[in-house]
C-alpha cells in the first residue's frame, strides 16, 4: 500500500510466527511480517531482498523527471500539488517490498502482534527509530500522526481508517490500535503501511492542513535539500539514517542526490531524455517506444531498453463517465458509447500492436470474473437479482470487437439499435435526451496532447451516432483541481489494484465516496447493491473467499458500463543511460529503481561515449 500506492492488502497468516498471550487475554500472534496467503517469502532472520545488492557503493545522483509542477511539500492533505519523491522523507510502520506483493514487513516497527479476533494489533517500535532531527519515534507521534490523518488528511484515511476506533499508547515503543465493525484482515496492514509517521513536537507550531513550501520533518532514508517550486526538488541522502542497516533497506538508496525536474509537455519531455537531462524513463507511449528512441546514444549502447513481463495486477484504464451529471445517468447510453470505441484499429495503426485489452476492473489478477459465476458468486449476487441487469448472472463481460480495418460498421450499428430502443433519437443529425428533448455534448477533459490521437478516432465514431464531443486540454494544476472537484463529463483514469482488493473499494465505488472533493470515485457511484458488495468483500474471513467476493463486484461493476475500457501493455518499458548498476533479478511488481546505484566505471564510459557523440557531430 506505502502513502502513494493505491493499493491494500489482506492479513491471512504469519511465518515463522510466534503465539503470544496479551494482558487482555486475547490470543495475538507476533510476527516480523504480515502476509495475505501463505508464508512470507522473506524469514525472520532475512539478511537483505533477493533484488538488493547489499554491497552496493553509496554514492552519484539519480536524475528524474516529472510532468506539471509543484507547490506543496505535504503530501497528506488535499490542498495543492505535492512534490514528486516526497515519499522518501518519511516512513510507516511497515513497508511492502517488491517482490512479495501481499505482504509486509517490519520498518519503523520491529514486530507486531495481531488478535485472534482481530479486535486489535499491536506495533513494537523500534528503539532506534529517529527523525531527522535526532528525536526518537515515539508513540505518541503515531497517536498524532493517525488522528491528522484521519481527522484532517486525504479522504483516502477516513475510507481506510472507517473502522480503526482509536490509538492507545502502551509504553513509549508499545501502541495498540483498537478495530471496530465485523473482522477485517485487511485493518493492521492499512495501520503498517498506510498511515504516515509524524513528528507531533514539529506541528506544535504548525498547522497540518495547510499547504506548506516548508520541508515536514521526516525519518525517511531522504530529506529536501534544495527546491524551486514548480521547476525542481533535490532530496538528499541522509548520512546518519537510522534504518539504512534494517534487512528490508539493506543495499537500497543509494544515490547521494535525486532530483526531480518537472516539465508542462511531454513531448519536451522525452527530447530532454535523449539530450540527456535526466537518467531513467518508464516510458507510457506505445508510438514513443516504437519510434521516438532513433537516437546515436541508443545506437552506440549508452542508453538502454528494457521490456519487462508485467506480473502485478493491471486494475483497469478507461474513459470514466462522470455519473454525478444527469446526461450519462442512462448505462444505455454508456453502454452504446463503448461500442464506438475501436481497440483494435488504434492497437494496429497507434499503438503498434503493444497494447491488450482489459475487460475487468481486477485484470491480470486471479480476482478477475471469468466465465459464467460460480456456486459461491451466484450465492453473493443472487440476494440483489431484481436491482442487477440480469447479464451480471451470465457469462462475464468482454468489450466490443471490431475487425481491426476502422471501417467495421457492425458495433455503431448495434449502438444504434441500442439507443433506439432506449428512447434515444436523432434529429438534424443529434442524439437527443428522451428526457430532456436536448442533444447530447459531451466534453473529454485531458492534460497531456498527445492523448488526441487516441480519442480523435474515439470522437468520430461516436459524431457517427449524432454525439457532439469536443477536447479541453489544460495544465496538470487544472486537471487536478477539476477531478479533485469532479468538473468534468469523461477523463481518462486508471483504477489500480492489489492482489488483495480490500478497504480502498470504498473510495473507489462506495456511495459516501461519490460527493467527497478529492476522492476517488471519480465516476460518482451510488449503487446500494456496490455498497454492500463491497462491504462483503472487505468481510472475507481469508483470501479463497475474497476471490468469489471480488469476482461478483467485478461483474456488477462492469455490466453497469462505468467506464468504456481501454487497454493495458502486458510488460514495462524501461530507457535508462547506462550508468547504473543492478542485479540480474527484476522484481514481479515492478522495478524498484532504490535497488540500483552508479556504477564508477559505466558512467566513465558513458561520459567518455557522450565525447565521441559530441565530436563526431562537429
Amino acid at each position: 500500500m506505502g502513502i502513494l500506492k493505491t493499493s491494500a492488502f489482506v492479513l491471512i497468516s504469519f511465518f515463522c510466527a510466534t503465539p503470544f498471550i496479551a494482558a487482555e487475554t486475547v490470543k495475538t500472534t507476533k510476527s516480523h511480517g504480515l502476509s495475505l496467503a501463505g508464508p512470507l517469502k522473506y524469514g525472520p532472520d532475512f539478511k537483505h531482498l533477493e533484488y538488493a545488492n547489499p554491497d552496493a557503493p553509496k554514492g552519484g545522483t539519480l536524475r528524474l523527471s516529472a510532468i506539471g509542477g509543484f507547490d506543496n511539500l505535504n503530501p497528506f492533505i488535499s490542498r495543492g500539488q505535492s512534490a514528486n519523491g516526497i515519499a522518501l522523507t518519511f516512513q510507516t510502520l511497515m513497508t511492502q517490498p517488491n517482490d512479495d506483493p501481499s505482504t509486509e514487513y517490519a520498518l519503523v516497527a520491529q514486530s507486531v502482534e495481531v488478535a485472534e479476533d482481530l479486535s486489535f494489533a499491536i506495533f513494537n517500535l523500534n528503539p532506534k527509530a529517529r527523525f531527522h532531527d535526532g528525536s526518537p519515534i515515539t508513540s505518541e507521534d503515531l497517536i498524532f500522526s493517525f488522528n491528522m490523518a484521519k481527522e484532517k488528511g486525504r479522504p483516502v484515511f477516513r475510507y481506510y481508517y472507517a473502522n480503526v476506533e482509536k490509538a492507545e499508547a502502551l509504553s513509549p515503543t508499545r501502541i495498540k490500535f483498537h478495530f471496530t465493525g465485523p473482522p477485517n484482515r485487511e485493518l493492521p496492514q492499512i495501520v503498517g503501511q498506510l498511515m504516515p509517521i509524524l513528528s507531533k513536537k514539529h506541528f506544535e507550531t504548525r498547522e497540518f492542513d495547510e499547504t506548506t513550501l516548508t520541508p515536514i520533518l521526516g525519518a525517511g532514508p531522504y530529506r529536501v535539500k534544495e527546491f524551486e517550486a514548480n521547476r525542481y526538488i533535490v532530496y538528499e541522502r541522509v548520512k546518519d539514517y537510522w534504518g539504512a542497516d534494517l534487512p528490508i533497506n539493506k543495499g537500497r538508496y543509494n544515490f547521494d542526490e535525486i532530483r526531480f525536474d518537472f516539465y508542462r509537455d511531454t513531448t519536451v519531455l522525452l527530447e530532454a531524455f535523449k539530450a540527456g537531462e535526466y537518467d531513467y524513463r518508464a516510458e507510457n507511449s506505445a508510438k514513443n517506444w516504437a519510434t521516438g528512441y532513433d537516437f546515436p546514444a541508443l545506437k552506440n549502447g549508452l542508453v538502454i531498453k528494457e521490456e519487462i513481463p508485467s506480473k502485478s495486477p493491471a486494475g483497469q484504464q478507461g474513459y470514466a463517465f462522470n455519473l454525478r451529471k444527469e446526461k450519462f445517468k442512462d448505462p444505455v447510453l454508456r453502454e452504446a458509447m463503448t461500442y464506438a470505441f475501436d481497440f483494435e484499429w488504434l492497437n494496429k495503426n497507434i499503438f503498434y500492436d503493444q497494447y491488450i485489452r482489459t475487460n475487468s476492473f481486477f485484470f491480470n489478477s486471479v480476482m478477475a470474473a471469468k466465465g459464467e459465476p460460480s456456486a459461491e458468486e451466484l450465492k453473493i449476487l443472487e440476494p440483489y437479482r431484481d436491482q442487477l441487469p440480469a447479464r451480471v448472472f451470465g457469462p462475464a463481460y468482454t468489450p466490443p470487437v471490431t475487425d481491426g480495418s476502422g471501417r467495421d460498421r457492425t458495433p455503431l450499428r448495434t449502438a444504434k439499435r441500442l439507443l433506439k430502443e432506449g428512447g434515444w433519437t436523432i434529429k438534424s443529425g443529434k442524439l437527443i435526451n428522451p428526457k430532456t428533448g436536448k442533444p447530447l455534448e459531451i466534453e473529454f477533459l485531458m492534460y497531456d496532447q498527445n492523448s488526441l490521437r487516441i480519442v480523435g478516432p474515439f470522437i468520430k465514431n461516436l459524431q457517427k451516432l449524432g454525439i457532439t464531443s469536443t477536447t479541453r486540454i489544460v495544465d496538470t494544476a487544472q486537471y487536478t483541481e477539476r477531478l479533485r472537484n469532479y468538473d468534468f463529463d469523461i477523463v481518462t483514469t486508471v483504477f489500480g489494484q492489489s492482489v488483495s482488493p480490500g478497504n480502498e473499494q470504498r473510495e473507489y465505488w462506495g456511495s459516501a465516496a461519490a460527493q467527497t472533493p478529492g476522492g476517488r470515485n471519480l465516476i460518482g457511484i451510488q449503487n446500494p447493491v456496490v455498497d454492500a458488495l463491497i462491504e462483503n468483500l472487505i468481510a472475507a474471513p481469508d483470501y479463497e473467499s475474497l476471490i468469489p467476493a471480488t469476482r461478483a463486484l467485478d461483474r456488477v461493476l462492469t455490466w453497469n458500463f462505468y467506464l468504456i475500457p481501454q487497454f493495458t501493455a502486458a510488460y514495462d518499458r524501461l530507457a535508462y543511460w547506462n550508468k547504473f548498476g543492478k542485479t540480474n533479478i527484476y522484481p514481479s511488481e515492478g522495478n524498484d529503481i532504490m535497488a540500483w546505484w552508479i556504477d564508477p566505471e559505466k558512467e566513465k564510459a558513458l561520459r567518455e561515449g557522450l565525447k565521441k557523440i559530441k565530436n563526431a557531430k562537429n
